[in-house]
């Protein structure tokens, strides 16, 4: 499926204008008929200024969405004063291009320009210190560990032009694309999505910078071919998710801002939908099997966890439903709504042509999430260890695995329902999207300080905007794009930002994830030589 509408379409949006409606006037006026003839002329001039000043307004070229996706319909009790409302304005006519706003005097002042990109200024709202980030945030550093000593040159980000999908720069606080392919449905618009609404939430904040775009699901930059003396530069590239064999630079996906091509809310709505699905269905009143729906088309692991289903006298504690997306839309995504899947006691995660956004929905119904073995990463992933936020499951042997596992959690229930519970709260908690912001913002920054030239602008870039990406989309694209939209400025110092880890701390990391997923083994193995 495609998406309704493209910014790169210069289409143009039609709204309906709110009407204006009079209000009665109730109530016995107790005067003389002078007084009631002085007050009907009165109400009556004061109906007349409003029609006027509304025509005014819609005699213009734009007018401002004050409907349910705009903070002028919210209170700003829970803002300080220094924040500020994100508002969006649309061209009132069809023929009208959707060009960004200017720069307002009134704005933040632009960060400035030359490199290296300078740290994060002082904010001005709390004095209180800001908490440090999640630890999942030091990963930063270890993805741009293969530029510290020689830093990033334009070179280097040219030579990534060749698997990206666009171009992003940053310049004097203003952002820029260059498009140079089509993506699947949507996935660059609600990626770019995401860049503008980080720059509307630290306005005046990001630094100069310049990086290419990958949006497809594998990762593409080989360690190994950029290992050998007198290789290019190693060429810096973002996308979703990256393995142990690849350099890519890991940022949050599409997801977060909304997949509306399989109804997929945005996350910061979904979460919340979650959170009461949880409240909704106990774990111990909730079907004791494993659960796992999806697309198992994109790969091999996915089509072996099919056969887990009950079937020749095999009971592998699981139910594994093959999702057609086509026959859903169709049906108006009766039976994909993802908070209303947390009624098993158990939710199957496993990788699709790589990582899968769907990591996320598993991890958050509170239900202990049984992982297929892993190969592949996203920028949270690796804050995630076995036995605390997930129980390891053989990729080899997943039926096996995932019947001793749910036999297992359903004797010592206590142990697993923590164990849901960690995996929630993780995704729920540290992955908000207050902190994907901040992982956004924090990662942009250090790249930035490692570009070793000034980003100029490319001849075909065009500028990035609530406008340029919004105005000319339709229906649920449209819907999705306003309903994740940032509402209001931050004012608040972000979390700070961890060292990097040093050598051993890697080391005990991965010793603590390799330990943790043998014992799970032993376990098993232990109860299959008993034939249980």
């Amino acid at each position: 499926m495609s998406s309704s509408g493209g910014w790169w379409r210069k289409k143009a949006a039609t709204y309906e204008p709110m009407e204006s409606k009079a209000k009665g006037v109730t109530g016995a006026i107790q005067s003389s008929s002078a007084t009631t003839l002085g007050v009907v002329i009165l109400l009556f001039a004061l109906v007349l200024l409003v029609a006027w000043i509304s025509v005014q307004r819609m005699d213009g070229t734009t007018f401002s969405t004050i409907t349910s996706w705009s903070s002028s319909s919210q209170t700003s009790s829970s803002h300080s004063h220094h924040s500020k409302p994100i508002t969006l304005t649309c061209p009132n006519h069809t023929n009208t291009p959707f060009r960004c706003p200017a720069m307002q005097s009134s704005s933040p002042s632009p960060s400035p320009s030359p490199s290296p990109s300078p740290s994060l200024p002082t904010f001005t709202g709390s004095s209180e210190p800001p908490p440090s980030c999640p630890d999942y945030f030091r990963w930063i550093h270890e993805d741009l560990r293969p530029w510290k000593s020689t830093g990033i040159t334009r070179d280097a980000v040219e030579g990534a032009q060749k698997f990206a999908a666009f171009r992003l720069l940053v310049i004097d606080g203003r952002l820029y694309v260059e498009q140079y392919h089509r993506v699947f449905q949507t996935r660059d618009l609600f990626t770019l999505w995401g860049f503008v609404q980080l720059a509307n939430r630290y306005p005046g904040r990001l630094p100069d910078l310049d990086l290419m775009f990958n949006c497809e699901d594998l990762p593409t930059v080989k360690a190994a071919d950029y290992a050998a003396s007198g290789s290019p530069p190693v060429p810096p590239l973002f996308r979703y998710c990256k393995d142990d064999t690849t350099v890519d630079i890991v940022f949050p996906d599409w997801s977060f801002w909304g997949w509306p091509e399989i109804n997929i809310k945005p996350w910061e709505k979904l979460s919340e939908e979650m959170r009461r699905a949880n409240q909704r269905t106990k774990w111990k009143k909730r079907k004791p099997y494993a659960y796992w729906k999806g697309n198992p088309g994109v790969s091999g692991h996915r089509q072996d966890l099919i056969k887990c289903n009950p079937s020749n006298g095999h009971y592998w504690n699981a139910r594994v439903f093959a999702q057609d997306w086509e026959k859903e839309a169709k049906n108006g995504f009766k039976e994909s709504n993802l908070a209303e899947q947390c009624i098993y006691r158990y939710k199957i995660f496993v990788e699709g042509r790589a990582w899968s956004v769907s990591e996320k929905y598993t991890l958050a119904c509170d239900s202990p999430a049984l992982f297929v073995t892993t190969h592949f990463y996203d920028f949270m992933t690796r804050g995630l260890i076995p036995g605390l936020h997930y129980w390891p499951i053989r990729e080899n042997h997943q039926c096996k695995s995932i019947k001793f596992a749910v036999d297992w959690g359903n004797k010592h229930q206590n142990k697993v329902q923590a164990i849901g519970k960690q995996g929630s709260s993780f995704v729920l908690e540290e992955v908000k999207m207050d902190y994907v912001y901040q992982y956004m913002l924090h990662l942009l920054i250090e790249y930035a300080k490692l570009l070793r030239y000034k980003p100029t602008l490319p001849e075909k870039a065009v500028e990035l905007c609530l406008e340029s990406l919004a105005c000319g989309e339709q229906g649920r694209v449209k819907e999705f794009l306003l309903e994740s939209m940032v509402k209001w400025t931050s004012d608040a110092e972000p979390c700070t930002l961890p060292p990097p880890y040093t050598e051993g701390e890697l080391e005990e990391l991965r010793l603590r994830k390799a330990n943790a997923i043998k014992q799970v083994e032993k376990w098993e193995e232990e109860t299959w030589d008993k034939g249980s």
